[in-house]
């Protein structure tokens, strides 16, 4: 049985991004007639189309999606081994594909990047900031080296390294009752109009777990969601509601402009951990630890 090679995968990948044979074939270094010779080859590999040639275009078939949807993995495996094997007895050299949360990034990385740079003089990090269930995905995909992410979370098919404990506070407007207070009581915070972020943010679901209380109702007009943890400051600080906000955030300065009490929560651990993930088995587990001990002394 004939199998495709990796330069019909690519070939295909590129198809797929540039929507033409003639870009697709720029795109790869080579002739149309070299790229397109190479797709029949695939075709015939597969047994069937993977393209249809459209006026607007090249359109992928469903053999051509299913078939790049595996392409991915494989050309992302395929160039993690030869990196792998260029940078044996070197770890952190060359490209390693970062994600982290945007509950993290604003307030780690500052601080961070710098001692990447000055230890690994020779990595070049590309950082991809999104949420947690989308970075996981490209991580289990192959398109990303390792996340930067905060558990509690569903850690099935991935390993991990410790990084930090990031404390949970409480987040009140100034004029607010409890402003003078040592800490606050979640039970109290849960009477008032409480702020998250949206859906979709772990940082939601940790505060939440962390101090025993429910969602917020989701009617109209009862509740408010921020999009971000700065948006999510300003509504709190303008008197609309309290919340919750990790250490790190407020340790960077994210309250300092607006009219804000922040107070320790009366809870027992009400904390996240901060760890770096990486696919169970991938070839850069190594660098991941690595990159978790000197995230360490961020």
């Amino acid at each position: 049985m004939s199998l495709p090679t990796l330069r019909q995968l690519h070939y295909l990948k590129l198809l797929a991004e540039h929507g033409s044979f003639g870009k697709a074939a720029e795109a790869a270094h080579v002739t149309q007639p070299t790229l397109s010779a190479g797709v029949q080859e695939l075709e015939k590999i597969l047994g069937g189309p993977v393209v249809d040639r459209a006026r607007s275009g090249v359109i992928l078939t469903p053999i051509g999606d299913a078939a790049l949807a595996k392409a991915v993995t494989i050309l992302n495996d395929a160039e993690e081994l030869v990196q792998s094997a260029r940078n044996a007895g070197q770890p952190l050299t060359g490209r390693f594909r970062l994600g982290v949360i945007p509950t993290v990034a604003p307030f780690l990385l500052p601080k961070a990047l710098p001692l990447l740079r000055s230890r690994f003089p020779k990595l070049r990090l590309f950082l991809r900031e999104d949420l947690t269930h989308r970075l996981i995905a490209l991580l289990k995909a192959g398109q990303l080296d390792a996340a930067l992410i905060a558990l509690p979370y569903d850690m099935s098919g991935l390993a991990h390294a410790h990084v930090s404990n990031d404390e949970l506070l409480a987040a009140l407007p100034g004029n607010h009752p409890l402003a003078g207070e040592r800490d606050a009581p979640p039970s109290a915070l849960e009477r008032d109009d409480l702020i998250l972020l949206e859906d979709g943010h772990c940082l939601r679901d940790h505060a939440l777990a962390a101090c025993g209380l429910k969602p917020p109702k989701s009617g109209d007009d009862e509740t408010f969601a921020a999009t971000s943890l700065p948006t999510l400051v300003q509504m709190v600080g303008s008197g609309l509601g309290v919340t919750f906000l990790p250490a790190m955030a407020v340790a960077a300065g994210l309250t300092e402009t607006a009219d804000v009490a922040v107070l320790p929560l009366r809870a027992d651990h009400p904390s996240r951990e901060i760890v770096v993930a990486w696919r169970s088995g991938s070839s850069r587990a190594s660098e991941g630890r690595l990159l978790a001990e000197t995230l360490q002394g961020a």
